[in-house]
């Protein structure tokens, strides 16, 4: 095998991001979608707004899976702003094989790919739209996942490229919503639930983050929010798989590289990312959202 050191992409051309219009007619017009060698369901891990812990969500969700026993990847398609490789604790650029396919790197049974291995430590990464969706595709497509039950896929906040071209290039089984509890917070969650439906991608629920605190002395549960998410969700037909507690050891745990369901594995926070795993795998069994192309 040889050290992956370049990372070729398409020509630099302009892109424009699309409007509401546009992306209805892309829904249309989309490409068949190509699944993935040996992998049989891929999950996008999606936020309306940035600072609501979707990469705390989908990393501590991916290692979780893998302690179930399931054989899980960890894609992180944030190509502007990589976190993956610091919260996995893998920096070492990924080997490729005979084949020119980048294999992996794996740590906590999770195989992890990520921008921030291919790019330079520091370097800004100042992309037009063509470039950022042909390097999703390249971590996509270009990488040896197989064989795996469940592919997580972090993606950046909000509605763009990254989320079209993962629409447009693979099957996606479900796309996992993720908010803290703020009414502007869900209001742009909804926006990107829009999206993803007008492109034909189902929603398997939302994951509702820091929506309440657990008391140190009694652990009871202390309710911050006056049920702002359950309110809002049955507005939009959304199923809230589970609330993740406000834990201020998590900080720590991200910055040191270690998920927080293995550094703080019996405390209720880490009870939570397993009652998120377990109904994950269930909804999509039980909604027939499970990709059978395989």
């Amino acid at each position: 095998m040889l050290r992956f050191r370049s990372f070729q992409i398409c020509k630099r051309t302009l892109a424009t991001h699309p409007t509401p219009k546009q992306q209805e007619l892309m829904a249309r017009g989309l490409p068949k979608r190509a699944p993935l060698p040996g992998v049989t369901d891929i999950v996008v891990v999606a936020s309306g707004k940035g600072g609501v812990g979707k990469s705390t969500v989908a990393v501590n969700l991916a290692v979780s899976l893998a302690n179930m026993g399931k054989r899980v990847g960890l894609l992180d398609a944030d190509i502007f702003g990589p976190s993956i490789p610091l919260m996995m604790n893998i920096h070492e650029e990924p080997l490729v094989d005979e084949q020119n396919f980048m294999i992996p790197p794996v740590n906590y049974g999770v195989k992890c790919l990520s921008m921030g291995l291919l790019a330079k430590q520091n370097d800004a990464i100042i992309w037009r739209g063509p470039l950022v969706m042909s390097a999703v595709q390249r971590l996509l497509k270009g990488a040896v996942w197989a064989p795996i039950d469940i592919l997580i896929v972090d993606t950046p906040p909000g509605t763009g490229d990254v989320h079209l071209s993962l629409a447009q290039n693979v099957p996606i089984s479900g796309v996992l919503l993720v908010s803290t509890p703020q009414k502007a917070a869900l209001e742009v969650t909804l926006r990107g639930a829009q999206m993803y439906r007008k492109l034909g991608v189902p929603i398997v629920g939302l994951a509702e983050n820091m929506g309440h605190a657990i008391c140190g002395n009694c652990q009871s549960r202390m309710e911050i929010f006056k049920n702002v998410t359950n309110i809002f969700t049955k507005q939009i037909d959304i199923k809230v798989l589970a609330s993740i507690p406000l834990d201020g050891n998590i900080t720590e745990g991200c910055d040191n590289g270690i998920p927080s369901v293995i550094k703080y594995a019996d405390t209720a926070y880490a009870k939570s990312y397993r009652q998120l795993g377990e109904t994950l795998v269930r909804t999509l069994e039980t909604k027939g959202l499970v990709n059978d192309k395989q």
